[in-house]
């Protein structure tokens, strides 16, 4: 099953709550966690990732914590699932340093699911943070309709797609 994992999930949490929050106001780990009934020290490690990669900007002292490091609409979800957990992959040869696989040259799947694997990154880098975080509780809409991806091709066309935040 392909899912984002609990990491994942704990950053965009916390990075919708700062987004509900505006650009300028900052939270520290304990307020987050204890929104989300969230275990601080993980949660601490997971913002330190965001914070690395760009997303989040912190602040110490008394009235210091986490916001974000630029709009809501200019953050992705592939952006935090990257800075996270790394580049997704759905199939195990895809993970590894050289593409290295027992079954290479016998292998049939590798290339049309990594057809899937750019389609699933192309959606989480076009899914921004402001639209997931925007809508608590019904759908959100993301304009995008997926057509066929050839080699060296972007395969986006304008339409729409319903997805739940």
């Amino acid at each position: 099953m392909l899912s984002l994992s609990k990491k994942t999930d704990y950053a965009l949490l916390a990075l919708c709550h700062l987004a509900r929050g505006g650009r300028e106001r900052a939270a520290n780990t304990r307020e987050i966690a204890e929104q989300f009934d969230l275990p601080v020290e993980l949660l601490a490690k997971v913002l330190q990732r965001l914070a690395k990669a760009n997303l989040l900007v912190s602040t110490s002292g008394p009235t210091g914590g986490y916001r974000l490091a630029r709009s809501a609409d200019e953050i992705t979800v592939g952006a935090v699932v990257a800075a996270v957990d790394g580049t997704p992959a759905i199939i195990h040869c895809m993970k590894t340093v050289n593409g290295d696989c027992g079954q290479l040259t016998k292998c049939t799947i590798r290339g049309p699911l990594e057809r899937v694997n750019a389609r699933i990154l192309q959606m989480l880098n076009l899914t921004s943070l402001s639209e997931i975080a925007g809508d608590e509780i019904g759908f959100a809409t993301i304009p995008l309709t997926l057509a066929p991806i050839r080699p060296g091709s972007a395969g986006v066309n304008a339409g729409a797609i319903e997805a739940c935040p």
